[in-house]
């Protein structure tokens, strides 16, 4: 279950970051440090692979982890929450 809602929501921050209309969108506020700790670690693992921080922030000076923990404090990571009804039918 916890390894399904990972990879919905890298799904979600991929498309988000990918998407060309990039409207402003209402940002679900992070109810739980878990909630923090997982997006982070998503994100990290998006930097990793090459994606442009959006905080400034060497990337060769400063760890992914801390440019992602940034990047949620400042708002710069976009994501959604799914509902148990939308969870179950993306499945």
């Amino acid at each position: 279950m916890a390894e399904q809602m990972i990879d919905q929501t890298e799904e979600v921050t991929e498309s988000l970051e990918n998407s060309e209309n990039g409207g402003p969108r209402e940002q679900p506020a992070i109810d739980s440090k878990y909630r923090m700790i997982i997006l982070a670690a998503q994100r990290s693992k998006q930097l990793q692979r090459g994606a442009t921080p959006r905080v400034e922030a060497d990337p060769r000076k400063t760890k992914t982890t801390r440019i992602a923990m940034k990047e949620l404090e400042n708002g710069k990571v976009h994501f959604e929450t799914l509902t148990e009804s939308q969870f179950s039918t993306k499945q």
